[in-house]
């Protein structure tokens, strides 16, 4: 359930986006372009249904997306992701799940979560930049699954392998899609060699 998206221009504003020297404007707009790409990508198999329309020569039948989505970004730093999913599908609906880490346990503290009705019969896309320990994203999917959610895609672009483990042994049957799978953890719980604290270098804190 692992999908590693290699397309050449992922790969490329991927880097772009590591780089220490990508300040905060360029890095949110990385983010949002990288985050459309991988949307591109991650809906090859939704839905779609026939509609007719008049072109200015003459009427058709064409297609157009059959889906009801509901964006999920984990505060706060997968707000950043917003709005390259929104560019490609805005008519999805937004849920908010708020978790922070601890720093001492490194587990995740829910503190938000405000979600749609339609969880139900949605496709739902979970997004967070990085999955380091899991411990976020696992938390945001119980309480998807919780609130009815059934189809989920998680979103990430970095993810560590003990993330990768932590996750896929609790939710085996949500599929990870991610940039990278980088090296390892190190000692406070960050991706190696990652792209720092996503957060702070979106908001500039």
């Amino acid at each position: 359930m692992l999908h590693v998206l290699e397309h050449p221009l992922i790969q490329s504003k991927l880097t772009l986006l590591r780089d220490v020297n990508t300040k905060n404007e360029p890095f949110r707009r990385l983010l949002e372009e990288l985050t459309a790409l991988m949307v591109y990508e991650i809906t090859r198999q939704y839905p779609l249904r026939d509609r007719a329309i008049n072109t200015p020569l003459e009427p058709m039948t064409g297609r157009v997306l059959d889906a009801s989505i509901v964006l999920v970004p984990i505060l706060r730093a997968g707000t950043g992701m917003l709005g390259g999913v929104l560019h490609l599908v805005p008519m999805a609906k937004v849920g908010h799940i708020g978790l922070f880490r601890d720093p001492v346990t490194l587990k995740p503290v829910e503190y938000y979560c405000k979600l749609p009705p339609e969880l139900p019969d949605a496709h739902i896309i979970l997004v967070d930049p990085m999955l380091a320990t899991g411990g976020s994203a696992i938390s945001a999917t119980d309480i998807i699954k919780h609130e009815g959610g059934k189809d989920i895609q998680f979103l990430c672009l970095v993810a560590a392998p003990e993330g990768i483990e932590a996750y896929a042994s609790v939710h085996p049957n949500v599929p990870i899609y991610t940039a990278a799978v980088d090296r390892q953890l190190n000692e406070k719980g960050y991706i190696l060699p990652g792209l720092g604290d996503a957060g702070d270098r979106i908001f500039g804190t």
